[in-house]
């Protein structure tokens, strides 16, 4: 099982903080992983576009597309943060 956790306004669009998914067949990392969650449909396909401002932690390190998620992971998903 995957951890998955959604922050800022992701948890407001997608109605849910966390969530926990058998790990897919034959999605090995990030990029696999978004892919997967947008053939949910919308909201998932706006907000996790590609190119869409989205950051992605997996097991608290900041992860990339190629980063790989395996079962037992933590993947959480956020807006980029600005400070001032």
């Amino acid at each position: 099982m995957l951890q998955l956790l959604y922050f800022a306004r992701l948890r407001e669009r997608f109605e849910r903080d966390a969530e926990r998914v058998a790990l897919p067949a034959g999605v090995a990392d990030v990029a696999g992983l978004t892919a997967w969650l947008r053939e949910r449909g919308d909201p998932w396909v706006t907000e996790l576009a590609p190119g869409r401002p989205v950051r992605v932690a997996v097991n608290q390190d900041m992860a990339d597309a190629a980063t790989p998620v395996a079962d037992g992971d933590e993947v959480a998903f956020f807006p980029p943060v600005t400070g001032g």
